[in-house]
């Protein structure tokens, strides 16, 4: 199991790791950037066994985090609903991605506000067809199913938006999978560039609309947006709904346009 054996080496005591079975989870020279985040959010939960559930996070891509890395994590601080913890991957002793948890308790809600419904549903994913299947980056073909989730041929802006489910039976709980599926698309700019040339993320923040998300069939409806592009940078909406339309996922990244 590719999941299993990537987080087997996270101990959550900090120090030197080996992911060695890394490989599969590859896009270029670095590791996916779910999976780099799933191997912070692990060490986090793992150093500290007893957090509430996530809500939120913020994460810095900025370096290429490969097979040998060293872990940290530690606390920030603990107040009686909130713990913020921060954790980090290092290779060859500089950091390589840096991670701040928001865990906390659910309360007594005193606003309720549902997020809207997707714009132009496109219907459940058995009913789209394969996409990604030539050209996608190994970790796509190596681990999850990808369907159209836009109607193919038409003018779609600068939005990606398709359905994916992880391929392998696994033991993840809801959030760490969303962690690791929701940052699974290119960014909306790719759609818009006008000359051919590579694409990096170099942040990522979300926020959990849903600790406990468990979509029928493990499918979500993953969708990046560039909401502005210009000087060689694109700042990018990320959104996830579960297969019956509920938003689970909300977040922001800085993607740099190269070419």
């Amino acid at each position: 199991m590719t999941i299993a054996s990537l987080l087997a080496p996270i101990t959550g005591q900090p120090g030197p790791a080996r992911l060695a079975h890394a490989q599969d989870w590859m896009q270029g020279r670095t590791l996916y950037g779910g999976a780099s985040a799933l191997v912070a959010y692990t060490m986090a939960t793992r150093a500290f066994p007893d957090l509430p559930p996530l809500r939120s996070a913020q994460i810095g891509f900025v370096a290429p985090v490969g097979e040998e890395i060293a872990l940290t994590a530690e606390i920030v601080r603990q107040g009686r609903n909130v713990t913020q913890v921060r954790s980090e991957i290092l290779s060859e002793g500089k950091v390589a991605l840096t991670a701040f948890w928001l865990f906390a308790t659910g309360r007594e809600a005193n606003a309720l506000r549902p997020a809207d419904p997707p714009a132009d549903w496109p219907g459940p994913p058995e009913d789209n067809a394969p996409a990604m299947q030539q050209g996608a980056p190994s970790f796509i073909a190596h681990n999850f199913d990808i369907r159209y989730g836009q109607a193919k041929g038409s003018d779609h802006g600068a939005t990606v938006r398709r359905w994916a489910r992880l391929t392998e039976a696994h033991d993840l709980d809801p959030v760490a999978k969303l962690v690791l599926m929701g940052d699974v698309m290119p960014p909306g700019a790719m759609r818009i560039m006008q000359r051919p040339g590579p694409i990096s993320s170099i942040n990522w923040s979300f926020n959990v609309l849903d600790p406990q998300s468990m979509s029928p069939d493990g499918w979500y409806l993953a969708e990046n947006a560039s909401q502005f592009a210009a000087d060689g940078y694109s700042s990018e909406r990320l959104r996830m709904w579960d297969s019956t339309g509920r938003q689970v996922l909300d977040g922001m990244q800085c993607v740099a346009v190269f070419g």
